[in-house]
């Protein structure tokens, strides 16, 4: 039996990752962990995420647990991720890591921790966002420069970071496929007299509104047609059954730096 520590427990994707694992054989939770002065520590893990009492309470010390568990999974702050990542690289544990918002830095500190460790690292753990990744990278390279990329995304009022992590990996994918350099091809707002759209442009904009858990469209619009492709997230378990599927993969991984397109083999 696999035995995860989930970070984040007290939280809205902690609690979900904390219920899928209940459900679903051949792993369990060994401990939940959140962070010091959180009003979820000393709970009970199984009454935090809804499901009833399972035994596991909430505690503030990855460091102290992490002997107990064979994979880690952590849906916190980028900040604390990358801090995550290094104890659990010391511990030789794997670690799987759905927080977004990154920064360079942050990411190559994470890649230099995975030679110690092996690691999941994903800004969407979806099944259906990232065949959507390949989908786009696919017609991205067939339709070419004479199609206009557009790319919209829409979460909950309360998301701090935008453009979300999974527009930015679409717009990434896209960008390749194009062969553009999206540092100069990225347009991310636009107001007044701004003149033509150029061709080489990937448009990101964002949107937050209400509870809405998540929504991405791509549009490619060429003369006289356009294509759209959206995946729209129902509930956050989509989330959370990918991440646990990324655990049980893991395991049986060398130490390096994987992303979910490896977890489901579409590399």
């Amino acid at each position: 039996m696999l035995r995860a520590i989930v970070l984040g427990a007290g939280g809205r994707m902690g609690g979900r990752i904390v219920a899928t694992i209940a459900k679903t054989d051949g792993i369990e939770l060994a401990f939940a962990v959140e962070n010091e002065g959180d009003q979820s520590l000393g709970k009970d893990a199984g009454e935090i995420a809804g499901i009833g009492k399972n035994g596991v309470l909430i505690v503030s010390n990855l460091s102290s647990v992490i002997g107990a568990g064979d994979v880690v999974i952590d849906f916190t702050h980028h900040s604390a991720s990358v801090k995550n990542v290094a104890i659990a690289a010391d511990a030789g544990k794997p670690i799987i890591v759905g927080t977004t918002g990154f920064s360079a830095e942050e990411l190559n500190s994470i890649k230099e921790a995975t030679q110690r460790t092996k690691c999941v690292i994903a800004p969407n753990m979806s099944v259906g966002v990232n065949l959507m990744f390949k989908v786009l990278e696919m017609v991205a390279g067939i339709l070419g420069d004479d199609y206009d990329v557009e790319i919209m995304e829409v979460h909950h009022n309360l998301k701090k970071d935008a453009p979300s992590g999974t527009a930015m990996r679409m717009a990434q994918v896209i960008a390749n496929a194009l062969q553009r350099d999206l540092e100069d091809a990225g347009v991310y707002q636009r107001r007044g007299m701004i003149g033509e759209r150029t061709k080489k442009e990937i448009g990101i904009q964002t949107l937050r509104a209400g509870d809405i858990i998540g929504e991405h469209t791509v549009l490619f619009a060429g003369n006289s047609e356009r294509l759209e492709l959206t995946h729209r997230a129902h509930s956050r378990d989509n989330f959370a059954r990918g991440a646990v599927r990324a655990a049980k993969w893991i395991i049986n991984q060398e130490n390096g730096m994987y992303d979910m397109q490896d977890v489901l083999g579409l590399k």
